[in-house]
């Protein structure tokens, strides 16, 4: 509110513009004044509203008293200027004079604060950290993220034990209630920045051991609340154990309505995961880690769904933290995708898997295509290395194996094609001579839901004489565990290219394709394919079984098998099968990345998503 001059002369009648309460007057009548001291203060919705002098000079009139209610339009004084200086010593009502450079105390305290979030203010768990050959939590978090991009959410929280001790020392000693979460920019220099933010959960082993408090609990729920709006990659810093018992600043019995488990799994499908797991993850820390798309956990990692306290609580012993799930162990089960030396390599690792779910990047350095030629040897029952088949498709450096100790007779990876990324599953022949066993299965219809749920399209290399048999392999539940490949790769919608290198046999080669040579945009053959409803030589012996069975003499038995086997082979050949319209083609190997290229080039871009596009990518 302005003062409001009843005419050009020296008087101001100084006028209330709204309804308001006179909340104080510093001025009493007759006081000398200088230009912009505050003569009466009004108060609107409990906000004061200064009035000021506009000139210097004295309060002839006041009209009302503090605490009136006053009307807009209402008189409240008479002001009047004057030419000459106020005497010297009657200045009064003016304003606090600013000291220069001063910070206000908000400011203060705010700066105070942030500085308690960084490592420099607990040294000593720092140090301890270090001494174990770790980093802390907001070292990684800096890692991760490219230079002065990440934004902390919550970050003043602290634990809520204020009922058991003092709230400085909680602030010191339990900074963001030991979760740092946030966005940040994650791959900038390689998809762009519009593609490139990602949100960042990462517990804080040096805070309460890792525990999961009521406050960093909503935090979670706040960070995946945000997610799910943004659509964002997470990354999940894993390490510590389950609930906090020591929270007592809210009422809780059990805490099982906490929504943050829900929350993160609802996230799966929608946008990808990566999980890494240092030191010890358990309980609380281990289902969520256990709900990403992708785990990397490092050397010194024991990672079970129940710790060592748990576990002798159950009355089943006692174990050290090392007994629990070691490295070894969740990287042969399957619980592990990526196993890394340290958090520094961690951290490498969950960057360059992101990277294939950021979109594409330029194109990389394509292998010498002619080698391809020479990948399959033609004797056809001697094995060779598929990686180096998949090495010398994809752009050079940029093949990254997932669950590679797992499932070892199906390779998984993440590949690019001319900076396109793309999903892989092949078989590999040096394993059960590509035989698809259980476990083997269960990887490639998970990866397949994996490619799918985030539209990656995928090539699959098949050479396999089929499913595992045995009654051993039917210990394994493979009747059910084999068909999950087919009841998934019937469900995905993401462009599907199926290239045979040697072996297409039986129901082991339709999976590999979908669930039939059909499903795939095109099955094409290298010149060394061969193909039957089922391995020759035991389609020979089935088929072949009476005439075999009526030739006496073993000698001429043996020869009349391999010269049935023989004509089972020319008749299933790559050339016969495209004749017949069984495959679509038959190609050079060194044709392989170009026809592959064509191919997902005629495919039609995703349609932009509004929501999940499959109920969760299976944790299994």
């Amino acid at each position: 509110m302005s003062p409001s001059p009843t005419s050009p002369s020296e008087r101001h009648v100084l006028v209330a513009q709204t309804a308001a309460t006179v909340s104080s007057l510093p001025v009493a009548v007759g006081e000398h004044v200088a230009a912009g001291a505050v003569l009466v203060v009004l108060e609107v919705m409990k906000m004061e509203h200064p009035m000021h002098a506009p000139a210097p000079g004295r309060l002839a009139e006041i009209a009302v008293a503090e605490g009136d209610a006053v009307r807009a339009g209402q008189e409240l004084a008479v002001f009047v200027s004057e030419a000459a200086p106020a005497p010297a010593g009657v200045v009064s009502g003016e304003e606090p004079t600013q000291v220069p450079h001063a910070e206000r105390a908000d400011l203060a305290e705010l700066r105070r604060r942030r500085a308690l979030l960084d490592d420099a203010a607990r040294p000593e768990a720092v140090a301890k950290r270090h001494g174990r050959g770790q980093r802390t939590a907001r070292e990684n978090v800096a890692d991760l993220c490219d230079a002065d991009s990440f934004q902390e959410y919550g970050g003043f929280a602290f634990a809520a034990q204020e009922n058991r001790r003092d709230r400085a020392e909680l602030e010191a000693r339990t900074p963001a209630d030991g979760l740092i979460t946030g966005i940040g920019r994650v791959n900038t220099d390689l998809v762009g920045e519009d593609s490139a933010s990602v949100a960042v959960v990462a517990y804080d082993y040096t805070v309460l051991a890792g525990t999961q408090g009521q406050r960093n609990h909503a935090k979670k729920d706040r960070i995946f609340e945000v997610v799910e709006r943004l659509r964002l990659p997470v990354v999940l810093f894993a390490e510590g154990g389950g609930g906090r018992p020591g929270d007592t600043d809210m009422p809780v019995i059990a805490g099982l309505d906490t929504r943050a488990f829900e929350h993160f799994a609802k996230l799966s499908g929608l946008v990808p995961t990566v999980g890494i797991g240092v030191g010890r993850v358990f309980a609380g820390n281990a289902a969520l880690l256990g709900c990403c798309d992708t785990v990397i956990a490092t050397a010194d990692s024991n990672i079970g769904m129940g710790g060592p306290a748990m576990i002798e609580g159950g009355g089943l012993g006692q174990f050290r933290p090392e007994d629990i799930g070691p490295i070894g162990v969740q990287v042969t089960n399957g619980v592990v995708d990526l196993a890394a030396a340290d958090e520094v390599e961690a951290v490498a690792l969950a960057k360059r898997y992101l990277s294939y779910f950021q979109g594409r990047v330029a194109p990389g350095i394509a292998p010498d295509q002619d080698l391809l030629r020479k990948m399959v040897p033609e004797h056809r029952k001697t094995i060779y290395d598929v990686r180096r088949v998949i090495d010398g498709l994809a752009d050079e450096g940029s093949v990254l194996e997932l669950r590679g100790g797992f499932g070892a007779g199906i390779v998984t990876a993440l590949v690019r094609l001319e900076g396109r990324p793309l999903g892989l599953i092949a078989n590999d022949p040096a394993v059960l001579g590509g035989a698809i066993d259980a476990d083997a299965a269960d990887k490639a219809a998970r990866f397949l839901q994996l490619c799918d749920g985030h539209d990656l399209p995928v090539v699959s290399l098949c050479d396999t004489p089929g499913f595992m048999v045995g009654p051993d392999a039917e210990q394994t539940a493979q009747v059910r565990r084999f068909s999950r490949l087919f009841v998934t790769g019937a469900s995905i919608t993401v462009p599907l290219v199926t290239v045979v290198l040697r072996k297409g046999y039986g129901l082991g080669a339709q999976a590999m394709a979908g669930g039939s040579f059909r499903a795939p945009l095109a099955t094409l053959s290298w010149p060394t394919g061969e193909f039957g409803g089922m391995g020759l030589e035991g389609a020979v012996r089935l088929g072949f079984r009476r005439e075999l069975e009526a030739i006496e003499d073993p000698d001429e038995r043996a020869k009349a098998f391999d010269s049935m086997v023989e004509a089972a082979y020319r008749h299933g050949q790559a050339l016969n099968m495209a004749a017949h319209l069984e495959i679509d083609d038959v190609i050079d190997p060194a044709e392989t990345r170009s026809r592959i290229l064509g191919i997902l080039a005629a495919a039609p871009e995703p349609a932009p998503r509004t929501g999940r596009k499959r109920p969760g990518i299976d944790p299994w």
